[in-house]
């Protein structure tokens, strides 16, 4: 495969959009990755940004031109589980350019954590991390993160 070459896996994680950013949501079954996606759609509307849902419990990543492209799988697209509820249909997107990975944990993150913890590696493309435990400040969190992170406003 040549460098300019599209590499492509398909995970179970979730995405957002937050004005053009996506938000990589990964962790563990029941780990809070469609609250995290649904608060964190919530708080960017109430700060007054766009967001929208791109996919939630199984993505297409794809890597093209050093960036990492998120989709949702065809079979699930639009859907969202409300954990003890089912799938609800919610307005998405079909496809985001990933800024920002959010990796759950039941545990929370080390106090100061290495500044290594703040990166990981997707099919060869190097973003930014945030690792975090499921709680109900972590989309304020995410949402903070993001806008430091972006070069263009997030709006």
């Amino acid at each position: 495969m040549t460098r300019h070459e599209a590499t492509q896996d398909t995970i179970h994680a979730t995405c957002v959009v937050v004005g053009e950013a996506g938000v990589l949501i990964r962790g563990a079954s029941g780990a809070g990755k469609s609250r995290l996606a649904l608060d964190l759609v919530e708080v960017a509307r109430a700060r007054g940004r766009f967001a929208r849902l791109v996919g939630d419990d199984r993505l297409r990543l794809q890597a093209s031109g050093g960036r990492l492209v998120a989709r949702p799988h065809p079979s699930i697209a639009g859907l969202v589980e409300a954990r003890g509820i089912g799938l609800l249909a919610r307005p998405h997107l079909p496809a985001a350019i990933v800024r920002l990975v959010v990796d759950l944990s039941e545990t929370p993150p080390e106090r100061l954590p290495e500044p290594s913890a703040f990166e990981t590696t997707i099919l060869g493309v190097r973003l930014p991390r945030l690792p975090a435990a499921a709680d109900g400040r972590i989309a304020t969190i995410a949402m903070d993160s993001l806008e430091g992170l972006s070069v263009t406003p997030v709006t």
